[in-house]
């Protein structure tokens, strides 16, 4: 499998230190951000092959405003994303759902929505499935 680069995104240094390490130990290059400000600018700028997105920052460019400008962006709409987040999964769509004001215009569901705690192994393996389904 070549090295594929992944962004990962949250505002928690100690997230984005143990996620890079699960993505560095995978043979992928980690990438970081600690906003979604900073998420957008990289991934222009890297073209990362996958995102893994905190859905709650403290920032307004908090996780779900984030992922409405990834998939609404037609640079940066194909790059699949992994949520993670401490809320359920049932909120986060919900919530999705609710900056869909005209069902023509609908936003996509992510590719792997995971809680925390994070499994590391799990991660790994959500990791490797997107990027092999996406070839």
């Amino acid at each position: 499998m070549e090295n594929k680069k992944i962004l990962i995104v949250d505002d928690d240094y100690d997230m984005r230190i143990f996620v890079s390490t699960v993505v560095e130990t995978n043979g992928f290059e980690p990438l970081t951000a600690q906003d979604g400000v900073e998420a957008l600018e990289r991934a222009k700028s890297s073209h990362p092959a996958l995102v893994i997105l905190d859905v709650m920052m403290p920032k307004i460019e908090d996780g779900i405003l984030t992922y409405k400008q990834f998939k609404t962006d037609e640079n940066l709409s194909s790059i699949p994303i992994i949520m993670l987040s401490a809320i359920a999964k049932k909120t986060f769509l919900h919530s999705i759902r609710a900056l869909n004001p005209q069902k023509s215009d609908l936003i996509p569901d992510p590719e792997a929505y995971m809680e925390k705690p994070l499994d590391a192994d799990e991660l790994a393996s959500i990791i490797k499935s997107i990027l092999k389904n996406k070839k």
